[in-house]
């Protein structure tokens, strides 16, 4: 059904099941519990030997109880959503993408936002602290849904289908790169572009456009020398000009995946954790995990995330077929997001991507 019939299709709402009230899906609950316990142990395993660092101030379970509280917190607040019915997420989603939007801007404000290892993203302080671009990927998630179901009949049309969103697109672009976050730009483009072209967006306009997006992308690892550098680093860790540099991190968490081997070294039995590996206990948490669980754990956890994936577009597919098409397109672009997400964030800490 590509595209014209899934266009005729799409136009078609049925106001009633539009405001049924929402279901529980267990496969989904169990694999978000699954993935919560274990970010949860491996948290607390890669961050309980700070204790031992004379200038730490904390405890053993200092981050793993920051860890449970923001747990809590977020169960707390998808309980919350889930309460509300999807007309009013409809109805609210350009607000709300724009209220994301002003929050790139606010960080961007001397004193407002936190810089962290040379970026700015975060707002707030002590344990009260988000990153914007998180607030960014929901309002443009809700926003490329809401626009796709308004604007359905004109996806084959690029100045009435895809320019709209391109603007504002841009905007967000631009605003992320002053942090700089090049990484959240890949993944909020991916998420819009995801959901468009679901939608019906035509696949003319759609290749023009990711033949775009990737020629930019190359552009800016060209003309910035730090990025260019961290290309080279990629491409060969190991090099005696890197690997105390720039691909420092890199490679230890490659020794942290070899170190892994089939079955890991044992819960608690990570080396690479002990100040070695950056950042051990956030972006390259995976590290730790192939290193403490081996390959069999890895793989256990891409299977979960696959199956979550594969759940949340199985979802969508089930709401379009009872004319539920701002549900089902909101249930398909979280695929497409956790997708991308998933992807560039283990590529980067196996070694797979830059």
């Amino acid at each position: 059904m590509r595209p014209a019939a899934r266009r005729d299709d799409l136009l078609v709402w049925n106001a009633n099941a539009r405001r049924s009230p929402p279901g529980i899906d267990w496969e989904v609950l169990f694999c978000v519990t699954a993935l919560l316990a274990i970010g949860a142990v491996m948290v607390f395993s890669a961050t309980a030997s700070f204790a031992e660092n004379p200038n730490y101030n904390g405890t053993a379970y200092s981050y793993l109880i920051r860890h449970l509280v923001t747990m809590g917190v977020a169960a707390v607040a998808g309980f919350i959503v889930y309460r509300f019915p999807m007309s009013f997420w409809e109805r609210w989603a350009f607000p709300i993408g724009a209220v994301s939007v002003l929050l790139l801007v606010v960080v961007l404000i001397p004193g407002a936002g936190r810089e962290v290892n040379g970026a700015v993203r975060w707002i707030g302080r002590g344990a009260f602290q988000f990153q914007v671009s998180e607030a960014v990927k929901v309002g443009a998630l809700l926003v490329a849904a809401a626009f796709t179901v308004r604007k359905q009949e004109y996806m084959h049309s690029f100045q009435r289908g895809l320019f709209p969103m391109a603007i504002p697109m841009m905007a967000i672009a631009f605003l992320l790169m002053q942090q700089p976050d090049l990484g959240a730009t890949v993944v909020i483009v991916t998420i819009v572009m995801g959901v468009l072209f679901i939608g019906g967006l035509a696949l003319h306009i759609f290749g023009t456009v990711i033949a775009l997006v990737a020629a930019l992308v190359v552009g800016m690892i060209m003309i910035t020398p730090w990025r260019l550098g961290r290309v080279f680093a990629y491409l060969d860790p190991w090099d005696e000009k890197y690997v105390l540099g720039q691909a420092y991190q890199l490679s230890h968490s490659l020794i942290a995946f070899g170190r892994g081997e089939l079955f890991g070294v044992g819960l608690g039995g990570s080396i690479e954790k002990l100040n070695y590996l950056p950042e051990a206990h956030t972006d390259f948490i995976m590290a730790v995990v192939a290193e403490e669980t081996g390959f069999v754990g890895v793989i256990l956890i891409l299977f979960i995330f696959y199956w979550l994936i594969r759940r949340a577009f199985e979802i969508g597919r089930q709401a379009i077929k009872i004319e539920r098409y701002f549900a089902g397109l909101l249930a398909q672009g979280v695929g497409v997001w956790f997708a991308a997400q998933v992807f560039i964030n283990i590529g980067v800490a196996s070694g797979a991507l830059p």
